[in-house]
């Protein structure tokens, strides 16, 4: 449930406390609102705001709200009262006194103590935790439990599940209607992508908290993903600074990463999650393995600055940002992912690798290009070209499948464009 305030006073005070709430409406609008009727309506009616109404306060509904206190739902209680008038007999403000001071939530009983809780609440952070359940190999539940306790002490956290209908592209945009001051991506990288996608130019930065098989988006970065990472990525959330990085529109679709055409996606298309599940990062390399002997060259059509370029080629990637462990992005020993331009590496076409000799060949090439990467030379690699550009399109002939962020597409054309920092994300203190 989302953190709630609630509101209860007598009829003499429900004008003032309408005026109060209308007086901080960003900050009112960011929580869940529930009071008794016939106030609940009333303060609906006046502020525009939506309200969960409980009982009347006669029959009980100052003590649901003081049940909701108990089970930790109410974050603030506001009670204004009115000692020029006689008390009223059905507020029992002694039990929501004592509930609040047992569980520490803020009860306002005038005016100006509620400005002065009103102006703590507009000083909390608001994150929404987008979680991906099927993401990774451990126990999600208890995964989710952890991160909760980390960052709820610390953030107004809500937290948003995908399911098979409700896609983290989906609830990004849900983040962004609410006005949130941090969007949390936790699962592999289809999902940091889909939410990055739509956090794009809204200045909205974007937490992750890597939870995926290869979770290249963090390791380009430079944002913890491997030892501890639950309680590391937390503490990136908590202590990070923003730093503005470059994202990319691939055929209108957001990409943070990178598109790759032939040998990359018919990769990541035969590293089923079966396979992710029982080897980890290891299904890329068996997959890739097994490809190298079956991948077929292509026609390219180049288009750059309106000049046309034409080859052929078994692999082309085009990246904004990837790790070393992208091999077949790291044509020029490292991918600059602030730089307002794009990676392209080329692998010209040359007879496919069928005897295991050429097999290990072609292995120990992409293990160079990582080992550039790893040490940031440019490797020396007979057939492979890179150039950088802000923007191309590219035509395949036959039509390839092209992997872009990790999911895999068939297009016969693509058209890319660099986005300059238009991504804001949280990274660790030494990196921003």
């Amino acid at each position: 449930m989302a953190p709630t305030i609630a509101f209860l006073t007598p009829d003499s005070q429900k004008d003032e406390l309408a005026l109060l709430i209308q007086q901080h409406l960003p900050v009112f609008s960011r929580y869940a609102l529930v009071a008794p009727e016939p106030l609940s309506q009333y303060l609906k009616n006046i502020t525009g705001l939506p309200f969960d109404a409980v009982s009347a306060i006669s029959v009980g509904g100052d003590l649901e709200i003081a049940a909701r206190v108990v089970q930790e739902q109410i974050v603030a209680v506001f009670s204004p009262l009115d000692f020029s008038q006689p008390a009223a007999p059905e507020l029992d403000i002694m039990a929501l006194l004592r509930v609040c001071q047992i569980h520490n939530v803020p009860l306002a009983t005038n005016l100006a103590t509620a400005e002065a809780i009103v102006d703590n609440l507009a000083h909390i952070r608001h994150a929404h935790l987008i979680f991906n359940s099927i993401a990774g190999q451990g126990d999600s539940q208890q995964e989710l439990a952890l991160i909760r306790d980390l960052l709820e002490p610390h953030l107004n956290l809500h937290v948003l599940l995908t399911t098979p209908d409700i896609s983290a592209a989906d609830l990004a945009k849900e983040a962004i209607a609410a006005n949130s001051d941090l969007v949390i991506a936790s699962g592999g990288d289809g999902t940091v992508s889909a939410v990055a996608g739509e956090l794009i130019n809204t200045g909205i930065p974007l937490g992750i908290i890597p939870r995926g098989t290869a979770n290249a988006f963090c390791l380009a970065l430079g944002i913890p993903s491997a030892i501890a990472p639950l309680r590391r990525s937390c503490q990136t959330l908590l202590t990070g600074q923003p730093r503005s990085v470059d994202a990319a529109r691939c055929n209108g679709l957001p990409m943070i990463l990178l598109a790759g055409i032939g040998y990359e996606a018919e990769t990541v298309e035969k590293a089923s999650r079966e396979l992710k599940d029982r080897w980890g990062p290891l299904a890329y390399f068996m997959a890739g393995w097994q490809q190298l002997s079956e991948q077929q060259p292509f026609d390219v059509d180049l288009e750059i600055d309106g000049v046309d370029y034409h080859f052929q080629s078994a692999a082309l990637t085009v990246a904004n940002a990837a790790p070393p462990t992208s091999m077949l992005a790291q044509g020029a020993g490292s991918v600059v992912f602030d730089d307002g331009l794009l990676d392209v590496t080329v692998a010209v076409a040359q007879n496919s690798p069928k005897s295991l000799q050429q097999k290990f060949q072609a292995v120990s090439g992409l293990m160079q290009l990582m080992g550039s990467a790893l040490i940031g030379s440019t490797p020396d690699i007979e057939n492979l070209f890179h150039f950088r550009t802000p923007r191309l399109k590219i035509s395949t002939t036959p039509p390839q499948k092209v992997v872009i962020d990790g999911e895999v597409v068939e297009a016969t054309s693509l058209e890319i464009e660099c986005l300059p920092a238009a991504l804001t994300v949280l990274v660790p203190p030494t990196q921003s």
